[in-house]
């Protein structure tokens, strides 16, 4: 967490997910991307925070998962983005979504 003084980089990305993809609904798929990015914290030590959410009221503006992390700098973020295991979610998330937006931030 953020200690007093200290910038850190946020990290938010959405996703639209398929009704049906790799054999699941969207439903089953939003639930395996939670546990799985999720997950990513014990393996990728650059990750200060993480926090995944499901949406949880239906409308065509919404997204249906939401990522919300923070990273000590930009070089943080990158050696996460490039890490086996983040590579191997991504690949999987590539699959199963429809469409994603991100923003990053320092504070």
């Amino acid at each position: 967490m953020k200690k007093k003084g200290m910038t850190m980089l946020k990290h938010i990305v959405m996703w639209k997910l398929k009704d049906r993809a790799e054999g699941r609904t969207k439903a089953e798929n939003a639930k395996m991307m939670k546990l799985m990015l999720e997950g990513l914290k014990e393996k990728i030590q650059e990750i200060e925070h993480i926090e995944v959410g499901m949406n949880v009221i239906p409308s065509e503006a919404a997204f249906d998962v939401v990522l919300y992390s923070e990273f000590r700098d930009e070089k943080a973020l990158v050696t996460y983005q490039k890490h086996p295991e983040h590579v191997k979610v991504a690949e999987i998330v590539g699959k199963i979504k429809e469409d994603r937006v991100v923003v990053d931030y320092i504070i």
